[in-house]
């Protein structure tokens, strides 16, 4: 070959350039470059043919479609495109190459239809994909692995999804679906038509109806339960019982009932019973721990715990106790509806009781025929322990009696404890406070107005439990056990200024007697006493002239 200047080339030169040039070419027509759509995923195990395979050949499609190219949800049942590239129908979104694709899932060649490849299917195990291209075209589209029935559901939201899927399978799980199916054949008169259609509109959830229909195709329903958790299993349980899928309904029902729940998921299972209706014998475990079936009342069971916390021994647990049936019995509480018709006569025979306990005990603590100590079993608590425990549960029951507007008859009882009254006098003062602290809490409820009753009871109760209070003011201040003492001093001043002006006169002279020999040993009830004197002399002057 000649150059410019008329020379003849090397040969060699010009080996080299043209090999280089026929390299260039065959190797841009050895292989058609991969198309991304029929790139294998990272997750596939099996292998990918050589680029100098050649194609097997085309799976006609069975959805009649002018389109020759695969449809999304083909390759998005097979996992070799993302899901994201699916925006709506009619519509793709390019997305970065570097996106894993979606693995094919177990048994999704009997869900989603497969079109055509341009690779050789590989032989699954456990899946009905045939082994090679050769027996694709022998089978002639083969209803697409038996997907012969499309399913399009329409949810509320306007979204809806579009699914290939086994009809056999389909009408197999679900009575519903069986009788869609046999509809839409009979009204389609191309009896070959390879491809069937049904539509569902109006779905509430379209993920739970998909995962409703993905059960359908699992062979471990408990399993794909677990997975899924409580919340989404009652979803499905809905929808499984509106489809009339039995085995999905029975599958949830009894993961249900074998797993705890929190209360929102509680409170959803109540509404799913409320709007639906259940056979019976598949529901009955689950319905036994939703609603308790011949049992005692809440009332009766409130007053059981009442009980059992008054008998109680350890003082730390009793006290655990007593909030925690304070937080039942409070009107904030959530359980204040199932307690408001509390029993008052068993409470007040739970007060009985502990008032005849407290009488016993101050018998034993003013009786002076013992000679010599008692030795205490290991059961037998301290005299001094058991009068406070007594005490502490009448003042918790005050409390609760307060709370339910059921307090009057307590001012009753305890205006009429005459023996107790005189024991009173005979027990030494370490003891007998303890029935001062009681004669406190009833008198700041009366001070407060929590309590009201008629003027006669009011005094009744004064008179026999006032002057003990002076006496053993002292020792509460000392051992309070969660009284307050500025409260206490304004409501035994309360509850003395409500009485008629003649007996208010009696027990203040009583209280000025004491308070100028004890000092702060006895309660400063000042501003009640000057109320008293400018109602009984200053303004009662002021009407006379």
């Amino acid at each position: 070959m000649l150059d410019p200047g008329g020379n003849r080339r090397s040969t060699a030169s010009s080996g080299r350039r043209s090999s280089g040039f026929r390299g260039a070419w065959c190797c841009s027509f050895a292989a058609a470059p991969q198309s991304p759509d029929c790139r294998y995923s990272a997750r596939n195990p099996y292998k990918q043919p050589a680029a100098a395979t050649v194609a097997g050949p085309k799976v006609p499609s069975c959805t009649n479609s002018l389109h020759s190219s695969p449809s999304p949800s083909s390759k998005l049942g097979l996992g070799i495109i993302d899901p994201r590239r699916i925006l709506s129908p009619g519509r793709v979104s390019p997305i970065d190459s570097y996106v894993p694709l979606v693995q094919l899932p177990e048994k999704a060649s009997s869900f989603v239809s497969t079109e055509e490849q341009e690779v050789p299917y590989p032989s699954l195990p456990g899946g009905d994909l045939p082994s090679s291209a050769a027996e694709v075209d022998s089978g002639a589209c083969d209803r697409e692995k038996g997907l012969d029935l499309r399913f399009k559901v329409t949810g509320r939201d306007g979204r809806s999804l579009m699914m290939e899927m086994d009809s056999g399978v389909l009408c197999a799980n679900s009575s519903y679906f069986a009788g869609m199916v046999l509809r839409s054949r009979r009204k389609v008169s191309d009896a070959l038509k390879d491809c069937w259609e049904i539509e569902v509109d109006g779905v509430e959830d379209l993920d739970v109806f998909r995962d409703t229909i993905e059960m359908m195709y699992d062979r471990n329903e408990m399993k794909w339960l677990m997975k899924a958790g409580v919340s989404r299993a009652i979803d499905v349980l809905e929808v499984s019982a509106s489809v009339m899928f039995d085995r999905g309904t029975r599958s949830c029902l009894k993961y249900l009932e074998a797993v705890p729940w929190s209360e929102h998921e509680e409170e959803k299972l109540k509404s799913l019973f409320s709007r639906c209706t259940f056979d019976a014998s598949v529901t009955e475990e689950v319905l036994a721990r939703l609603h308790s079936v011949g049992s005692s009342g809440s009332e009766e069971l409130a007053v059981q715990l009442i009980r059992s916390v008054t008998n109680g021994i350890n003082g730390n647990a009793r006290k655990e106790l007593q909030a925690l049936v304070n937080g039942l019995f409070s009107k904030s509480s959530v359980y204040s509806k199932e307690l408001a018709g509390l029993n008052k006569d068993s409470l007040y025979g739970i007060c009985g009781t502990c008032v005849n306990s407290l009488m016993e005990l101050f018998k034993e603590a003013s009786s002076s025929l013992r000679a010599e100590p008692v030795l205490l079993t290991k059961e037998q608590r301290p005299l001094v322990e058991r009068v406070s425990k007594q005490v502490e549960n009448l003042n918790w029951l005050l409390d609760i009696l307060i709370d339910k507007q059921m307090a009057v008859d307590f001012v009753y009882l305890w205006a009429a404890q005459d023996e107790l009254a005189r024991l009173h006098e005979r027990t030494s003062s370490m003891i007998r406070y303890e029935l001062s602290r009681i004669s406190a809490s009833v008198f700041m409820a009366m001070g407060r107005g929590n309590v009201q009753c008629r003027a006669d009871v009011r005094h009744s109760v004064l008179r026999k439990w006032f002057r003990p209070l002076l006496l053993d003011f002292g020792w509460i201040q000392r051992c309070p056990k969660g009284l307050d003492m500025r409260m206490l001093e304004e409501g035994l001043g309360q509850v003395i200024l409500t009485l008629p002006l003649k007996q208010q006169h009696t027990l203040f002279v009583e209280w000025f007697q004491f308070f100028g020999s004890q000092g702060s040993e006895c309660p400063n009830l000042s501003k009640a006493f000057q109320v008293w004197w400018r109602r009984s002399f200053v303004r009662g002057a002021e009407t006379h002239n």
